[in-house]
């Protein structure tokens, strides 16, 4: 190859290649494949603050990642989906602080009697495993689905990488995958959850999981932790 075309060749490859690292941005194939942007990197727009009409000042945007600002003692709290979901596809780039504690939270229902989200929502846990006390719960550690369901791996980043979360909820089958790894895999909503549920700490939740259509939550559990790339396709 002459070296004009081995030259114009590379820079195309490599335009290629930062476009697709990116981030909030759809490649022309996800848009095909019927996905849809939840943050377009700027603004909180599509999102509210858990049982308020907008999104407060306590999660901000810096460098296309939505994070939460600790040191604010006001408009705090977790960060929800304007849109609620029942079969869908969601992929999320995370990354926590050390010693930080967050979570993916879905099919959360809003309601002035429900204070929390957690009280109707499943999570997927974000979490630095070394560094925070959950770490040493088993259900507790990133990946895992809450309390409920320990991963079967853990391709975890060290704190302060990027991780890609990825939860495919379909029809009751619940796959949860890590850095493209199927870390959690169970199934919703039969005797066999409900008994999972009695188990666990959400037991004394009357409501907790009885939704089958629901709103995605970013936790505010009091640390920073940073969020990107928020993406989903619904069946």
């Amino acid at each position: 190859m002459k070296p004009a075309i081995l030259f114009t060749f590379s820079c195309i490859l490599a335009s290629a290649v930062c476009m697709a690292q990116t981030p909030n941005q759809l490649t022309a194939a996800e848009k095909k494949a019927g996905w849809k942007l939840l943050f377009d990197g700027k603004t909180t727009n599509g999102w509210h603050t858990y049982n308020k009409p907008t999104a407060e000042a306590g999660w901000k945007i810096a460098d296309g990642a939505l994070f939460v600002d600790t040191s604010a003692k006001t408009g705090r709290g977790d960060l929800t989906s304007d849109k609620a979901y029942s079969n869908f596809d969601l992929k999320i780039d995370w990354k926590i602080s050390p010693k930080g504690n967050s979570g993916i939270i879905f099919y959360v229902n809003e309601d002035p009697k429900y204070n929390e989200s957690y009280l109707t929502g499943l999570e997927m846990q974000v979490l630095d495993n070394d560094g925070h006390k959950d770490g040493k719960i088993t259900k507790h550690r990133a990946g895992d689905l809450y309390d409920l369901v320990k991963s079967t791996t853990e391709p975890v980043k060290p704190t302060g990488e990027w991780n890609t979360a990825e939860i495919i909820s379909n029809k009751g089958k619940l796959q949860l995958y890590l850095n493209g790894t199927l870390v959690v895999t169970t199934t919703l909503w039969d005797d066999n959850w409900w008994a999972m549920v009695k188990a666990s700490k959400f037991k004394a939740m009357p409501d907790f999981s009885k939704f089958k259509t629901g709103k995605i939550d970013l936790q505010d559990h009091g640390n920073l932790v940073w969020y990107r790339n928020i993406k989903i396709k619904t069946f």
